[in-house]
């Protein structure tokens, strides 16, 4: 096989972002060429954490999902969804395993990330009350990038949620970066959509981009 030295380039500009506390590179422009190379095959991304700084896919890829610690269980039916583990206490592990100087930043997030908590309404139906639930929204976060970066950490966000309270309803999976970028997935069933899930997270780290591969659609 011919020696590729740009290969050799490129994989030394990877050493340098991970040895530097920023994910600095040179500005020369070698270097950026190797940067718009790597980018291309998506090999790093823009670092979430330092402004003008890069990650690389490999070190993300060492890096915890994070998810409902019983979605398997309800995955395989063994219980039911309204068991599923609550999104703020996903989100606290999330925020524990960063830098204590991230910490704050990713709290400042936390409502438009993990959302409220579920509600259970009880309503009378004639003899009978009836405990009527919000419809499951299951939240998980894995290592990548969006059009901007992620969040504290290099994560996108995501959730499983069913479109309706109905017990037939249809369900969507969402994926987000820190800003507007997004992308979607449409199923019918449950089962699908925690299959999915499953998926997404075995997947890691990946752009959202990339998704598409997964059956996502870009918004």
């Amino acid at each position: 096989m011919p020696h590729d030295p740009l290969a050799d380039f490129d994989h030394a500009v990877l050493d340098q972002i991970e040895h530097s506390p920023i994910g600095a590179v040179p500005a020369t422009p070698s270097h950026q060429d190797s940067l718009k190379r790597l980018q291309a095959n998506h090999q790093v991304y823009p670092d979430a954490d330092h402004k003008g700084g890069y990650v690389t896919a490999r070190s993300l890829a060492t890096r915890p999902v994070f998810h409902a610690e019983n979605l398997e269980a309800v995955a395989v039916g063994r219980i039911g969804s309204e068991a599923l583990e609550a999104n703020a206490a996903i989100f606290d592990r999330y925020v524990a395993s960063l830098p204590r100087d991230l910490q704050s930043r990713a709290e400042a997030g936390r409502t438009v990330v993990a959302g409220r908590p579920a509600h259970h309404r009880v309503k009378q139906v004639g003899d009978n009350r009836v405990v009527a639930h919000d419809p499951v929204h299951t939240l998980f976060l894995v290592p990548g990038a969006g059009p901007h970066p992620g969040l504290p950490g290099n994560y996108l966000y995501g959730m499983a949620l069913q479109l309706t309270a109905a017990a037939d309803s249809a369900w969507a999976i969402h994926l987000h970066d820190r800003d507007d970028g997004a992308a979607t997935c449409s199923v019918s069933t449950q089962a699908e959509a925690l299959a999915k899930v499953q998926e997404v997270l075995a997947s890691a780290p990946f752009t959202l981009g990339e998704t598409v591969a997964l059956g996502f659609c870009l918004n």
